[in-house]
């Protein structure tokens, strides 16, 4: 399913998302508006606790806003089922995390084949798309490797090989970078976005890394439960 031209990625539409704690009502998202266009990469920066990962959780699909309207890839997502929900984020969705969550069993090459052959994909083309990502990410000597042999960064260069392995249009990253140390950080953060712009995928990362974030299209911050663009 291709994207229309000048459909965006992502469309969040006066989102507003709160939690119960006891008898307090938490506020976290208070009219949240964000348009995000194919091949645009958003930095998403703000302080712990203000909402980041609420806001990408409810952009990928895995929680419901109380009000408003996701929009991904040109379908709204108001009236969608469960099941229609978790098809439209199988097929159009990517996610990195801080932590890589690999199969620790599975070498690094079957970790990316293995979501493509879940939505479908022959064997075949599965490897053969598995093993381009890999190689354009610079792991094309560690198809066997298991996750304990691989470092911290050639873990997580996995996990996002696998994250756009079916074809995604938007990418959402929480924090992808956060667990290594500068040096690592800086590759795969380069790697990322490279195979962002590479792929004409739209990409949400939230980061607290100020100069990595100045290397995006756009920022932009939470601020009282709103977007805010930066800059």
């Amino acid at each position: 399913m291709a994207i229309a031209d000048g459909t965006p990625a992502l469309e969040l539409i006066d989102v507003h998302r709160s939690y119960r704690q006891g008898p307090t009502e938490l506020r976290i998202l208070q009219g949240v508006n964000l348009t995000v266009m194919p091949g645009q990469s958003v930095a998403l920066i703000a302080p712990s606790g203000v909402g980041k990962s609420t806001l990408l959780h409810t952009a990928g699909l895995l929680e419901r806003p109380n009000s408003g309207n996701v929009v991904v890839s040109g379908q709204s997502t108001r009236e969608l089922n469960d099941a229609g929900r978790t098809k439209l984020r199988r097929n159009t969705i990517g996610f990195v995390y801080q932590f890589h969550h690999l199969q620790p069993e599975f070498s690094a090459l079957e970790n990316v084949i293995l979501p493509q052959m879940i939505r479908g994909l022959s064997r075949r083309e599965a490897r053969q798309r598995a093993e381009e990502l890999l190689t354009f990410l610079g792991l094309g000597q560690r198809f066997g490797h298991r996750p304990n042999e691989l470092s911290g960064g050639e873990q997580q260069r996995v996990a996002i090989a696998r994250a756009v392995a079916n074809a995604p249009h938007l990418i959402l990253a929480d924090e992808p970078t956060g667990n290594l140390d500068p040096g690592t950080s800086d590759h795969v953060f380069g790697t990322l976005t490279a195979l962002v712009r590479a792929s004409g995928l739209a990409a949400v990362i939230a980061t607290h890394n100020l100069e990595l974030a100045s290397r995006m299209d756009r920022r932009v911050t939470l601020r009282e439960g709103q977007i805010v663009e930066l800059d």
